[in-house]
């Protein structure tokens, strides 16, 4: 049984190395944001319809459950073309300290959604990532567009955090993901035959390297990381899965500085910075677990 149990916290981490290590993968791929997505969602849409087809997974929905998702779908599209962006404007030190912003957003998004009151240690940890943040531009300004991309990234991915929550009460995660997926590809194909450019012959003129990089991101990364996640949260608490996720930027940055030391290289400032937002995230995780196991046990009580 400990064993077991050892194995499934080996696959956590092994998932949250994965996410750091999606950064990695959008500073290598060389093409830009808002095609990359693209790729990444469609090459993610087909592994993760095989995987539908061959569990014989039950994906009717009714119409207004698609819109929903749908909504959520084009959500995590604009998540990832900004976090991306935010990654080919700086760097991904200066994208993941940004990325973990998003705790700060859902402690005000998760209320409004779920109509409960703010909690006050959440207005405190806000105000210190404000300041994590403000630590962070006064020595790295020249980066501006990437800070704000990935805020607005962190704000994203929190909004679509909180309403994966919600749709969790209804449907499975492989229904979400699919049809999110569908969504997001449908969405960013829109944008891109509207926009001018569009599917022109360089936009499929791949280098062999941006192909195998996209084939490990979509696959790997998003298809095989989504359906894992879900089967870990079978045997460990969904509060400890979101604790260690919270990791995925510490693991993502000493990843960066090892394999990109010169691009990496950051102020003292930034450090500091990225210490609190970090140091904020972790703690918040932990005070809402203990938060959760006192309510649980209240109820039994």
């Amino acid at each position: 049984m400990l064993n077991d149990k050892l194995k499934n916290y080996a696959h956590l981490h092994l998932l949250v190395f994965i996410a750091g290590f999606t950064a990695i993968l959008g500073q290598l791929i060389s093409i830009e944001a808002v095609s990359l997505v693209w790729y990444r969602m469609l090459i993610a849409l087909i592994f993760m319809g095989v995987y539908v087809y061959f569990s014989k997974a039950k994906i009717r929905i009714s119409f207004q459950s698609m819109l929903m998702l749908g909504f959520a779908g084009i959500v995590i599209a604009l998540h990832w073309i900004t976090f991306f962006a935010a990654i080919k404007v700086s760097n991904i030190s200066i994208t993941l300290a940004m990325f973990s912003t998003g705790a700060f957003f859902a402690s005000f998004i998760e209320p409004l959604i779920y109509k409960r009151k703010l909690i006050g240690y959440e207005i405190l940890f806000g105000i210190l990532v404000i300041i994590g943040v403000f630590i962070i531009t006064q020595s790295e300004l020249h980066y501006w567009l990437g800070i704000v991309l990935g805020i607005v990234s962190a704000f994203l991915s929190s909004l679509f955090a909180v309403l994966n929550g919600k749709f969790l009460e209804k449907h499975s995660a492989t229904v979400i993901s699919f049809y999110e997926f569908i969504s997001g590809v449908i969405f960013i194909s829109l944008y891109l035959f509207f926009a001018g450019n569009g599917f022109s012959s360089e936009f499929f003129a791949l280098h062999l390297s941006d192909i195998i990089y996209l084939l490990i991101l979509a696959s790997v990364c998003t298809a095989y990381a989504f359906i894992a996640s879900v089967y870990v949260m079978r045997y460990i608490s969904p509060f400890t899965v979101v604790l260690t996720y919270n990791l995925e930027p510490i693991y993502g940055i000493i990843l960066a500085i090892l394999i990109f030391p010169e691009n990496e290289k950051m102020s003292t400032n930034f450090y500091i910075g990225a210490a609190i937002i970090i140091s904020v995230v972790l703690l918040n995780g932990i005070l809402k677990n203990r938060r959760n196991r006192r309510n649980k046990v209240t109820i039994v009580s």
